[in-house]
């Protein structure tokens, strides 16, 4: 029973999670830091207002606060524009970097008498009539 456990956890896949994990864990610290450290402080700087959880109003009583929904908004378009900026794009480059390029099949061969480019499917030479195997 401790050797199907052990087999279980020392396959590929949960290990390859269990590193996803920790290091997205670890993402998670740097992508925060990004946006409440970086970004925020730029958009305070623009609209002279960098915390909107004081912003609300009031219907019969009852106190909507927006403001801290629009806080919540603003972080996840940050986080979202940051992951996608500073991740996805640069690994797309990268991948379509390091993806090699099949060659195409070739559509044309040479004669092998005239050395001319004659079609792949053609059996003579059409400039000096000679038999193409």
């Amino acid at each position: 029973m401790l050797s199907g456990f052990k087999t279980f956890l020392l396959r590929g896949n949960v290990v390859d999670l269990a590193v996803g994990v920790v290091i997205g864990a670890a993402f998670t610290g740097i992508v925060t830091a990004l946006v409440a450290d970086l970004m925020t402080p730029l958009i305070g700087a623009i609209v002279q207002a960098p915390d909107f959880s004081n912003l609300f109003f009031t219907i019969h009583g009852s106190k909507f606060m927006f403001g801290d929904f629009i806080n919540k908004l603003i972080s996840f378009v940050l986080v979202a524009a940051s992951v996608y900026f500073f991740v996805v794009v640069p690994m797309n480059a990268l991948i379509a970097r390091t993806k090699s390029k099949e060659p195409e099949d070739p559509t044309t061969k040479r004669c092998p008498e005239c050395k001319s480019e004659i079609n792949i499917e053609a059996r003579k030479c059409a400039f000096c009539a000679s038999v193409v195997a």
